[in-house]
């Protein structure tokens, strides 16, 4: 930022978007477009205000500061949306291999049951023997040649399902990096008012192209099941019924899973075999990421009227506790977004540092159960769990939305996925939702008792595995393979 604007960047700026070997001199107030000389008559030549651009940049302007806002939140929802394009490129791969080893596995099994009905029979003639060595030798070309011609099927096939995918996301990728150009370059042209001008309308006009792609090409994405595993978490040394209240996936796919009922913090491996644990001294209300190694356990003792948060890391699959915050409040929930801590006393929503300092108290209501931040911290969405509501507030808690269903009852868990996706546990029936981001409508039913939810009690995703792993009122956990 301390190096002043480079001419290729200054030159860029004056360039016409439409016109390439035009110059911006011209400014349209009708149309808020910057213009060369070449736009004039296809576009402009019925607008009474063309003007030039260092007599427009004497008008008031937008103010440096909002204009920085709004193009910070656009570069985060262009990062998240490329991150999940990604997420799906992967996850398209995983699922195509997954099922292409399937394939040739079958095969091969058949064959070799073949091969082996074959050597038990009882060969009285050389010959014969020979004519089973020759068919053998047979299978073998086949189920080679079947293997290259699979694998090669299914590559091309892959190709072409990522292609638009990857279409998608290098867009994502460019938009990303021309709007973080012009955010540098604003910075750098001020007291230069008619550079300044071109600069933050260029800026402008490039949040509006971002805002309208990523509308159109990324609505409320909808995930769809296929597949599910179960796997238990019981330890031998657990005295109780495994209560998960939460669930936290990890980058290297290790998963942290929070039993309230016996008062443990377990660690899974892939495989979701318990490796590793720490004893909590209180109830365990919930618990949250803050890195890729680290979580924060909200923790209660309401008898002694105590109420902690204390912070857990993972180092080479063991646990080790370290700092703590001790409250003045229950602490139901807990949620942290980019050093911010959101916490549910069950009454009330707060805001900290991670340092335990106090910000501010965000929102209050009968029933704050638990909350979840979205990628780019402008929303937060609270289960009311007593008054069967999702809420969703403002970044200053300002209520936005709620979401009810007369027919669904007692939301427990919630998670925001790294692409804004809602999803939401609710008791009665046994249900996972998808909500949309905006708070307002069920998107769908990802999973119900028929698929052996029992009191489902928290929700995550896992981009790693392409998975949402679901805790319940159980010593099983259900992991569901989604798209």
């Amino acid at each position: 930022m301390k190096w002043p604007l480079s001419e290729k960047m200054e030159k860029l700026l004056r360039t016409c978007d439409l016109h390439k070997d035009g110059t911006l001199t011209l400014y349209c107030p009708d149309h808020s477009q910057l213009c060369c000389s070449r736009c004039i008559e296809p576009k402009h030549r019925l607008c009474f205000q063309v003007t030039s651009i260092l007599q427009a940049s004497k008008m008031k302007s937008t103010k440096i500061k909002k204009l920085s806002v709004r193009t910070q939140n656009t570069l985060l929802h262009v990062a998240q949306f490329e991150t999940y394009q990604e997420d799906r490129m992967r996850s398209l791969k995983v699922s195509y291999n997954e099922h292409e080893k399937d394939m040739v596995e079958g095969m091969r099994l058949n064959i070799k049951t073949f091969l082996h009905m074959c050597e038990n029979s009882t060969v009285n003639e050389t010959h014969e023997q020979n004519k089973f060595y020759d068919i053998r030798e047979k299978i073998i070309s086949i189920l080679v040649d079947f293997e290259k011609s699979t694998v090669k099927e299914k590559k091309e096939e892959l190709k072409l399902k990522q292609a638009p995918l990857m279409s998608v996301r290098n867009s994502c990728v460019r938009l990303h990096d021309e709007l973080l150009q012009l955010h540098y370059a604003i910075q750098k042209v001020l007291g230069r008012h008619e550079l300044s001008f071109i600069a933050r309308k260029k800026c402008q006009e490039k949040i509006q192209q971002s805002d309208t792609f990523t509308k159109e090409n990324f609505p409320n994405y909808v995930f769809s099941v296929n597949g599910k595993t179960v796997h238990n978490v019981k330890m031998p040394s657990d005295s109780d019924t495994c209560w998960i209240e939460a669930v936290c996936a990890l980058p290297d796919g290790q998963v942290l899973v929070a039993d309230s009922n016996n008062y443990t913090v377990k660690l899974l491996n892939q495989q979701y075999q318990v490796v590793s644990h720490w004893d909590a001294t209180y109830y365990i209300g919930d618990m949250c990421q803050i890195t890729p190694s680290e979580v924060a356990v909200a923790m209660n003792k309401n008898a002694s009227n105590i109420h902690e948060v204390q912070f857990i890391s993972v180092t080479q699959s063991q646990l080790a506790p370290g700092r703590k915050l001790e409250l003045q409040h229950t602490c139901r929930g807990i949620a942290h977004h980019q050093g911010d801590l959101y916490i549910c006393s069950r009454t009330a929503l707060y805001k900290y540092t991670l340092s335990g300092k106090k910000v501010c108290r965000l929102y209050e209501d009968k029933s704050v159960y638990k909350c979840a931040v979205s990628p780019t911290g402008d929303r937060l969405y609270i289960t009311n769990h007593w008054q069967d509501k999702l809420l969703t507030l403002a970044r200053d808690g300002t209520l936005l939305a709620i979401y009810t269903d007369p027919a669904r009852e007692w939301p427990t868990g919630l998670h925001v996925t790294p692409a804004g996706q809602v999803l939401v546990c609710v008791g009665w029936p046994h249900t996972v939702l998808q909500v949309g981001w905006e708070g307002k409508s069920k998107l769908a039913t990802l999973a119900t008792q028929k698929d052996g939810l029992r009191s489902p009690r928290s929700v995550c995703y896992s981009s790693t595995t392409s998975s949402i792993i679901v805790g319940q009122s159980l010593d099983n956990i259900l992991v569901f393979r989604v798209e």
